[in-house]
């Protein structure tokens, strides 16, 4: 064991943080090579194949060269449940696990409704709601086909029973107009480009894209054609949530209103920072 970590640490200690380090080598070993915990945190010696010795090279490659460990090992795990990620999808992050959380305290004692999440990627949104409210139907919509591969495999190894389909919110006129939800949840892209030069290359090299950003001269584009939709596709008293970027959600609270939505309500991530608004219709 000795021996696999000095290799893992040995490649990486330039990379991660000593605090980061502990969770990637133990990840490495434990995860992805198949070491027992009682092995990895007992020192035991373990005996590298030659199979595992070519997964380990890999894994201290692909993570050497920034790519998430997520994406190396596969997986990342939300809320107890286990989600496949890779290059096709976003890596779900802990700020949307909040938004799920808000969503699911307001609507877990309603009657049984419908539900949509759009820009649903690895399904991590969708998928979690629909174990917590198990009497909703609950959709999820993406313009990649690809994420949708994702997000269905993920629906089945978490015995979810989420309705996915590929549509494209912004030609929401053609969208299952004859569909009515009680509850629209998204976390779309929102990310400016001109924030990309700020940002890390591991995120910029790995992450796709069309999930992330949206033009510098129209950063709300996806909530104004989702707070269109939702005009004629909510019930009555019904509801959106969204996860935002910080920078323009002074711009949000005028748009909803100006939309013909009512109690608009921001609401801070545990960072303290602008985070998330509701508002019903």
């Amino acid at each position: 064991m000795k021996t696999i970590r000095e290799k893992i640490d040995n490649a990486l200690k330039d990379r991660f943080s000593p605090s980061e380090m502990d969770y990637v080598r133990k990840s490495l070993c434990t995860e992805y090579l198949g070491i027992s915990e009682v092995s990895y945190y007992t020192g035991t010696s373990v005996v590298m194949t030659p199979e595992m010795e070519l997964r380990l090279s890999d894994a201290l490659k692909r993570l050497s060269s920034g790519e998430p460990l997520q994406y190396v090992l596969g997986t990342t795990y939300m809320g107890g449940l286990s989600f496949h990620v890779d290059r096709r999808v976003l890596i779900p992050r802990p700020e949307t696990s909040e938004l799920v959380e808000w969503v699911e305290t307001d609507l877990r004692s309603e009657k049984a409704g419908r539900l949509v999440d759009i820009g649903t990627g690895s399904g991590y949104i969708a998928i979690t709601l629909s174990l917590l409210l198990r009497d909703w139907t609950i959709e999820g919509w993406d313009i990649s086909g690809e994420a949708l591969e994702v997000a269905e495999y993920n629906n089945r190894i978490n015995g979810a029973g989420v309705i996915f389909s590929k549509t494209d919110i912004l030609g929401y006129d053609e969208c299952k107009k004859d569909t009515f939800f009680d509850a629209i949840v998204s976390n779309p892209p929102y990310i400016a480009v001109s924030e990309s030069l700020e940002m890390d290359h591991t995120v910029l090299d790995y992450e796709p894209h069309t999930a992330l950003f949206v033009p510098d001269d129209d950063p709300l584009l996806f909530y104004r054609n989702i707070a269109d939709f939702g005009r004629e596709h909510l019930h009555p008293r019904g509801v959106l949530y969204f996860e935002i970027n910080p920078l323009f959600a002074d711009e949000m609270v005028p748009m909803f209103k100006y939309k013909g939505y009512g109690n608009v309500e921001l609401r801070k991530d545990i960072s303290g920072k602008w985070r998330f608004i509701k508002c019903k219709f």
